[in-house]
């Protein structure tokens, strides 16, 4: 996929907003490009095992807006030189996903952007304990995907997840990633997550 295509259809896509007042965080969805201009690659992350939040979880890279930060694009790229040593003159902004609301309560914005191909890349220990690439086309092959069942007030939920190697992919993360897919990718994965709203306290049901 042209990097040209997902910056249009980004720039087309009307995003949720949620006015709830929240604490405001911002991840960056790095998408990995060739010398034609092709996307090929999302960068994900691990966290350290001794964080005290999502430890051993995959994520992208992000956290809480601070008060310095014009807004949460420099949120998201600030937070990624911090964890994976992006330095941030390296990423193209393509375009932002609407907000989803974490189960802690935070209103995370995704920002989407493309980053050059070999870059050198470095885990902050203190945060992760791996940074890895998966190729675009593993998540655009439908048999890679699963669904589990959550609830929530009464409702269940069908969230989708991956399995990458020895990397689950689920919750949040899943669920801004495909989001992006089928707005970036057009692709047509079904979403319907608690999460896009403003109530997000759920727990799972297996």
């Amino acid at each position: 996929m042209l990097i040209t295509d997902i910056e249009r259809r980004l720039h087309k896509h009307q995003p949720r907003s949620i006015d709830t007042p929240l604490p405001e965080a911002a991840v960056l969805i790095p998408l990995v490009t060739n010398d034609q201009g092709q996307a090929t690659e999302i960068i994900l992350t691990r966290r350290a095992s001794h964080m005290n939040k999502h430890s051993g979880e995959v994520a992208f890279p992000g956290g809480k807006r601070e008060d310095d930060d014009h807004n949460l694009i420099q949120t998201a790229l600030r937070e990624s030189q911090e964890e994976i040593d992006l330095n941030p003159a390296s990423v193209q902004i393509l375009g932002t996903m609407g907000p989803v609301i974490s189960r802690f309560g935070i209103k995370v914005i995704p920002v989407v952007g493309s980053v050059p191909e070999n870059l050198s890349l470095n885990a902050n220990i203190e945060e992760l304990d791996r940074i890895f690439h998966v190729p675009l086309e593993f998540f655009t092959n439908l048999d890679n995907l699963q669904f589990h069942h959550w609830s929530m007030n009464d409702k269940t939920y069908s969230m989708p997840s991956y399995q990458y190697g020895e990397y689950l992919i689920w919750g949040l993360t899943a669920i801004m990633l495909v989001e992006f897919l089928n707005v970036g990718l057009n692709t047509t994965i079904p979403l319907d997550a608690p999460q896009f709203h403003a109530s997000h306290s759920f727990t799972q049901n297996r």
